[in-house]
């Protein structure tokens, strides 16, 4: 089987997105933020860019230094011109790139990994609202890794929403926090059951018994076992060292490989049924999916007699209506953002 190019998957979204433009009073505004020099950081920085333009969207780059990050963000948030911010990680790296996550408006967070968001894809949440107008949004990553699986074929539409991956076993290699893990959870809402493996082990995720939940369980099968069950294989493992032996996964399996180097050995396209050597294309259309979702449920163009600073101060107070939960978060991540960047230090 020849490998399976996403093109025509993110053709399908580009045409969606350009439809929304379309037929908008205003094109979203998508605001970025690079606080590093990371190649791979500035070469996406450039997709997005050709993407956005191609489909209508308004793309800005802000080029920051990484402490001057944050105020940065914040004043993107208090801006109503801008619909939707990503920024390229990693700035700091560890549980500081987890603070400045949060720092994003979950109106503007296109990444889907603000807190609010995090907190409904683990429960199975899929709006902000009661009356279901207003969608939440989801990681981009993981959200390609989907929809190019609807795509293949992997999930059944005769099911209900909820069941459509019931009877399929999934490997996951990659449990990071931004894809590995919600991609898990992601497929155990639908009903899989998926071996999640990354350094320290292997554990089964399934749907839990109280509706929203994700069970997460060890699990005593060897990689192998869990391979020969698994009619879908997802690897994102950054490592020119690591390969999956195609010997051992099912020859009727949906191979995806979204790490930037080649994770399954030489061979796999023969072997399996469909394979998948890279996702780029399809992760960045659902970037700009996310920014037409947020800009559909919050969008407020500014009337012609706007007033940025009441207009801030009102924000701010609704920011202080914030759970008690999410001010706990930020105050522990406060704490280590400060510390990370040396404020408090004796001078």
């Amino acid at each position: 089987m020849p490998k399976v190019g996403v093109a025509n998957i993110s053709a399908v979204f580009d045409a969606e997105i350009k439809d929304y433009v379309a037929s908008a009073k205003e094109a979203p505004l998508l605001v970025t933020f690079l606080a590093n020099a990371d190649p791979a950081a500035v070469t996406y920085a450039k997709m997005t860019k050709r993407a956005c333009e191609r489909n209508g969207v308004r793309f800005e780059l802000r080029e920051v230094d990484k402490f001057q990050l944050e105020e940065a963000v914040i004043a993107a948030n208090e801006d109503p011109s801008v619909h939707g911010i990503l920024v390229y990680y990693p700035v700091f790296g560890g549980n500081v790139d987890d603070y400045l996550r949060d720092v994003i408006s979950y109106e503007k967070d296109v990444e889907g990994l603000n807190h609010r968001y995090r907190y409904a894809l683990y429960h199975n949440i899929r709006t902000l609202d009661e009356e279901g107008t207003k969608k939440c949004v989801l990681p981009c990553t993981p959200l390609a890794i989907v929809k190019i699986l609807e795509q293949l074929g992997a999930y059944n539409r005769t099911m209900p929403v909820g069941q459509q991956l019931c009877g399929r076993t999934a490997v996951v290699y990659n449990r990071s926090e931004v894809v590995g893990r919600p991609l898990g959870a992601m497929l155990a809402n639908d009903g899989a059951t998926v071996y999640s493996i990354d350094v320290t082990g292997m554990l089964c995720y399934t749907k839990g018994r109280v509706a929203g939940t994700i069970k997460v369980e060890d699990t005593s099968i060897s990689q192998k076992e869990a391979l020969a069950k698994a009619s879908l294989v997802i690897a994102g493992v950054p490592s020119t060292a690591f390969r999956i032996n195609p010997e051992d996964v099912r020859p009727d399996a949906i191979c995806v490989n979204f790490s930037q180097h080649a994770n399954f050995g030489d061979g796999i396209e023969e072997r399996v049924a469909q394979y998948v050597p890279a996702i780029g294309k399809v992760t960045i259309a659902m970037l700009e999916r996310n920014l037409v979702r947020l800009h559909a449920n919050f969008r407020r163009p500014p009337p012609s007699n706007f007033d940025a600073t009441s207009w801030t101060s009102s924000r701010r107070h609704e920011t202080a209506g914030a759970t008690s939960r999410t001010m706990l978060v930020a105050a522990v991540a406060t704490a280590a953002f400060a510390l990370a960047i040396g404020v408090g230090r004796a001078r």
